[in-house]
């Protein structure tokens, strides 16, 4: 008799692509790794085939597995519309949203609208993670991305927010340089993300025109270079969204045209119908003013 996969089986699929480990995959399920790897097996020879490979870096879904998991996700979809539609008050939204973006827009856009949304919207609940990859959202690690990015990977779909207008800046107190002139008198020490962004429009630019020019602080964040900048310890691109209102700050360029990109809010094409992430989804793309 043909083995019949149910619901809990697509589940533990599922998990175990996105994962790629029996302990990450138990952790979304709520049940220990043990129980995963029985749970595979077993599926594994009811179906008389293997689903996943395995390596020294963990589990490897192979392509009827991946298929699986295709149907595993609408499966998903379905469950959380239908648990949205079954809430007591209807106009209350609860929920997880589990949103990536870098901690330079965390601390500048999101979190201050997040916070405005909590009046609205109480019994959401948020998993904020900050990082500079944006594949997370593609594996389901995330429900939203807000990213500065000039092309979005083709799996997801969004709505760009505007260009993230950035300039050189200094500290007040950095008394060597107050001017664009002290700049390119060679007389400033330059802070600036090279190892960790070595492709970030601002590290093109300065390597554009300044090209013998090498960081004093090399740092692995745009926040760090404020941080930095707003210390008097160097010179350094910044978004004015992060500088806006700080007087302790001088502007010593206009905008950089040449060195800007775009703000994007990302979901993937089938989270956008889960009213948990549709609601933050479209209040951060009307909110977030850069």
């Amino acid at each position: 008799m043909p083995y019949k996969l149910d619901a809990a089986d697509l589940e533990t699929i599922l998990a175990l692509s996105r994962t790629g480990t029996l302990v990450q995959a138990g952790e979304r399920l709520g049940v220990d790794a043990s129980t995963v790897f029985r749970n595979l097996r077993r599926i594994e020879r009811g179906l008389e085939q293997q689903l996943f490979e395995r390596t020294r870096s963990g589990y490897r879904a192979k392509e009827i597995a991946l298929a699986l998991a295709e149907h595993a996700e609408q499966v998903e979809v379905q469950v959380e519309s239908a648990r949205s539609i079954a809430q007591q008050v209807p106009e209350q939204v609860a929920g997880t949203v589990r949103i990536t973006t870098t901690d330079t827009i965390l601390h500048g856009l999101v979190a201050p609208a997040l916070k405005q949304l909590e009046a609205t919207h109480p019994l959401l609940t948020y998993e904020l993670h900050t990082g500079n990859e944006i594949a997370d959202l593609g594996r389901r690690d995330a429900d939203i991305a807000v990213r500065a990015t000039k092309q979005p990977p083709e799996y997801l779909v969004g709505k760009q927010v505007g260009p993230i207008q950035v300039a050189l800046f200094a500290s007040k107190q950095y008394d060597a340089v107050q001017r664009y002139e002290d700049v390119t008198a060679g007389k400033a020490r330059w802070i600036a993300p090279d190892d960790a962004l070595p492709g970030h429009p601002s590290v093109i630019w300065r390597k554009r025109h300044f090209r013998k020019v090498v960081p004093h602080y090399k740092v692995n964040s745009i926040l760090t270079v404020m941080e930095l900048v707003a210390l008097g310890m160097g010179v350094g691109i910044l978004p004015t969204f992060l500088t806006r209102g700080r007087s302790d700050l001088v502007q010593l360029t206009d905008i950089l045209h040449d060195c800007q990109t775009d703000l994007w809010v990302l979901t993937h094409r089938e989270s956008r119908h889960l009213r948990r992430v549709s609601t933050v989804f479209k209040y951060l793309s009307t909110t977030l003013k850069i």
